[in-house]
């Protein structure tokens, strides 16, 4: 039987010009609004909007903040901070706590920029201290609920010996408070997140009451995309460091923090075989590009991404019963519903909303834009 060369040529021309490999789309319009949004909100509530980068890591994304006029930003890391301080963001807080074996780092991001470290004991406040050769301000990371990091925001003695340490420190001012809601991501309900987000607010300003008189102009700092997106009042704190919004995910669309319509980002993985008899698809798309994150769903159990509608240059609404069930490094297995599978073909390319946009996006390393435009990030 002679195959159909045309044909076949057609398939490969097809892939190779458009996507031939694991690739994470990004909508613009759909991030440019959700960053708008989030800016509308902080504006409303006379709050300092302090977006955190890790999501995005990119100068490119990170200038459509800049063109709104925002002109401080969260990181996760101390190498994040110098990626974006070479894009002049000048103003930077590194949310995580400080680590004190990169001090060269330190000094050098904090000879050029307003740098603001977290710490959480009077150890690391002095032995930082002795490293400084340049000034930094210092927050004291609160632990509000999520039991991650922080000092416990009712040890007030705790609070009090590294507030000290701060205080008699040369190279350190104290800038206030910082907390993270991150037990928000396990909210079931609107309820639940207002529940977290109002005792989390009331744990700092608490804080805030017993310390203004010494430090006037203390700040509470905190964030987390569940509350901030699902709350309104937020006019107790000083600033809010909400991160995953810009793209959102299936995650937050499972909180409520979101609709499929709100998620900038999809993955566009290759169909590499198909299993009928099962009702499962093989895609080109595993745990090094998705991640492991995954969420439980009660009727199909264990998710890692959820397949959308493709509308050609963007994508639709959750195809139901369509999912990536279980991945290994590369391999991604597809649930398909029987009466869809016969729509696929070997060679196709399926959209997947990912579980957790800030890891897959980290795996990923670069962009493909709706409109075929890359870009790069950290």
């Amino acid at each position: 039987m002679k195959i159909k060369y045309s044909t076949f040529e057609k398939i490969i021309e097809r892939m190779e010009s458009i996507i031939s490999r694991p690739t994470l789309l990004l909508d613009v319009l759909k991030c440019k609004k959700n960053i708008a949004i989030m800016f509308e909100k902080a504006k409303r509530n006379k709050v300092r909007f302090r977006p955190h980068f890790k999501t995005h890591q990119s100068h490119e994304i990170g200038r459509w903040f800049r063109d709104l006029g925002i002109d401080a930003i969260t990181v996760s890391s101390l190498s994040m901070a110098e990626y974006f301080a070479n894009d002049d963001w000048n103003d930077i807080t590194v949310a995580f706590p400080v680590n004190i074996l990169e001090m060269e780092t330190i000094n050098r991001l904090a000879e050029r920029i307003k740098l603001n470290l977290l710490v959480e004991s009077d150890d690391v406040v002095n032995l930082l201290d002795k490293g400084l050769q340049h000034h930094v301000n210092a927050f004291i990371k609160i632990d509000i609920g999520n039991q991650r990091t922080g000092i416990r925001y009712n040890d007030f003695t705790h609070i009090n010996t590294t507030l000290e340490a701060i205080n008699t420190a040369y190279h350190i001012t104290f800038k206030g408070f910082l907390s993270h809601a991150g037990h928000s991501y396990d909210s079931k309900s609107l309820i639940e997140t207002g529940i977290i987000h109002y005792e989390s607010i009331a744990r700092l300003k608490k804080l805030k009451e017993i310390h203004f008189r010494q430090f006037p102009d203390l700040v509470l700092s905190t964030g987390d995309t569940p509350t901030c997106s699902l709350m309104e009042d937020f006019s107790a704190v000083d600033e809010i460091r909400p991160g995953n919004f810009v793209f959102f995910d299936l995650m937050q669309m499972r909180i409520g923090s979101c609709s499929v319509e709100q998620i900038a980002v999809a993955m566009a993985c290759p169909i590499v075989a198909i299993h009928k008899e099962r009702n499962e698809m093989i895609i080109y798309g595993g745990a090094v590009h998705f991640s492991k994150e995954h969420i439980e769903d009660p009727a199909m159990g264990i998710l890692y991404g959820a397949v959308v509608e493709d509308q050609g240059e963007g994508w639709g609404d959750i195809i139901e019963g369509m999912y990536l069930k279980k991945i290994s490094q590369e391999h991604g297995i597809v649930h398909v519903p029987g009466h869809l599978i016969d729509h696929y073909h070997v060679g196709d390319i399926i959209k997947i909303i990912p579980v957790h946009s800030c890891l897959t996006s980290h795996l990923m390393r670069t962009y493909l834009t709706t409109k075929n435009e890359v870009i790069s990030r950290f």
